[in-house]
């Protein structure tokens, strides 16, 4: 189990850093080679590092929101993600 010690407290990273700890994380699970123990750990840092990916992204589209209001507050062309 001492693999998955290396990760650091998902808290600290980046966006980035946090899904490429997570991508790591599946690959490992996906391969079907870790031990039930270190699975069940994996998974739990893996569920943490998806919760700061989602924490990110959401202040991300807060502050972009944010940005895309006029000094009255009022919505300026906003459209939600991914409304083309």
């Amino acid at each position: 189990m001492a693999e998955t010690s290396s990760f650091p407290d998902p808290a600290s990273l980046s966006f980035e850093e946090a899904l490429r700890a997570l991508e790591q994380i599946v690959r490992r699970l996906e391969s079907g080679d870790v031990p039930l123990d270190e699975s069940i750990a994996l998974y739990a840092q893996g569920e943490e590092l998806r919760k700061r990916c989602t924490e990110r992204l959401a202040a991300a589209e807060a502050r972009i929101q944010k940005l895309t209001l006029d000094a009255s507050g009022a919505p300026v062309g906003a459209q939600p993600f991914g409304a083309d």
